[in-house]
Parts: structure tokens; sequence; C-alpha cells
């Protein structure tokens, strides 16, 4: 008799999301005590460890048929997602998109600083807290189904930001929806025809795409500073 436990595309959801609150719950607790930046990132380093730790715990309780589903999905794959699923995310991302349109004003104000969001009238603890929840919510969706893929979040809004040349939350947002769609297709039709018949992970192909980008980011921000 198999142990492993099916959840339905909502419960999987809530469990995804119930994870993700928890992790972000330990980053900002830590953050209260650490005020160094490289001492935060290695503490979610290894926060990331435990997570694997507990997912490696569950994959001992699973059935052997769910084993290999659990090896493509810890990898990133869109292979074993369903109509149902697609169903149930696209409730999900477009409830996100049209509170992120709702919250464009207040992101505006965000990008300017603190002082200049809560002199035009945000509530700074009350967006934080929204972002917070909206962003958990649409990575839970996303990682729950089709795993964790690395550097989309990262680099497809800077490819965006360069492209429309802009950092308008109302240009931004579908900009940053649509491109990030263009961009998982894109990699992952690399993954499944590149070294025919054997299918890479899409997280790989990402990395490949994605980590320059981020590089070069982060080095023509160094040479602005100095």
């Amino acid at each position: 008799m198999g142990r492993g436990i099916s959840l339905g595309s909502a419960a999987l959801i809530f469990a995804s999301f119930v994870g993700a609150m928890l992790s972000m719950g330990f980053v900002l607790l830590i953050s209260r005590r650490i005020k160094n930046m490289s001492m935060l990132i290695i503490s979610g380093v290894m926060i990331g460890y435990i997570c694997s730790a507990i997912t490696d715990f569950v994959v001992t309780f699973a059935d052997d048929s769910n084993i290999v589903n659990l090896h493509n999905w810890a990898l990133g794959s869109f292979s074993g997602i369903t109509w149902d699923n697609v169903r149930v995310m696209s409730v999900v991302v477009l409830l996100a998109l049209a509170l992120c349109f709702l919250m464009s004003k207040p992101i505006s104000a965000y990008q300017l600083g603190e002082v200049y969001a809560q002199n035009m009238g945000v509530n700074i603890r009350l967006f934080r807290a929204a972002l917070i929840l909206l962003s958990s919510v649409l990575s839970a969706c996303v990682t729950a189904f089709a795993g964790p893929i690395s550097f989309v979040g990262v680099a497809v809004p800077q490819l965006m930001k360069g492209l429309f040349k802009t950092a308008k939350p109302i240009v931004m947002t579908p900009a940053c929806f649509l491109g990030g769609g263009v961009f998982c297709l894109f990699c992952d039709l690399i993954a499944r025809t590149a070294f025919s018949p054997t299918e890479l992970s899409i997280s790989s192909v990402t990395a490949v795409f994605g980590a320059p980008v981020v590089i070069f980011v982060m080095v023509h921000r160094q040479e602005r500073v100095h």
C-alpha cells in the first residue's frame, strides 16, 4: 500500500504558500537581529539547506512511482503540469496581476524611497506585508507545479527594464508577466530539444541565460557607484 499523499491543485498551492511564508518568516526574524547584508544572505542560504533537508525527508516516505516525479520537480520541469493545474494557476495569476496594477501607484512612490512614499500617504508596514504576501503566492503557485526555476525572477525584470527603458510599475508589471512566460517557454524548448531525446532541467537552461544578466547588472551598478 502506498504511503504517498495526493493533493489537488489548490491544496498544493496552499501548501507551497505556507512553506514560502514560513521561510520568509525565518528570514524576517533573522533580519531583525542581523544587519550585515552578507550574513543575512548566508542565513538565507542556510534556510534553503534546511528546506532541502525537509524535502529529502519527505522523499523517504514517498511511493517509488512518485520519487521520479519528485526528482524531476526538484530540478525544475513543466512536463508534469496538467490542464487542471493550469486552470487553478490562471485564477491565481490573474488575481495577482490585477492586484499588482492596483498597487502600481504605491510601488512607484516606494521606488523613490520610504520617506517619499510615507509623505505620499503610503502605509509602509501594510504595503510591505502586501508585497510579501503577493510575491509569496506567486512564487508558491509556480514552484508547486514546476519546481524551483532559477534566475527568472531576477533576470527577466532587468531585461524588461532595459528593453522598455523604464521602471514604471504600470509598464513593468505586464512586461514581466509576459516576458517571464516567453523566457520560460524559450528555455523549456531548448531543454527539450537541445540534446533530444535526453531532456535537460529547465532550471539549468534558465541559469545559463539568466546568470550572465545578473552578473552584468551587478558589474554595471558597481561601475556607476565608482
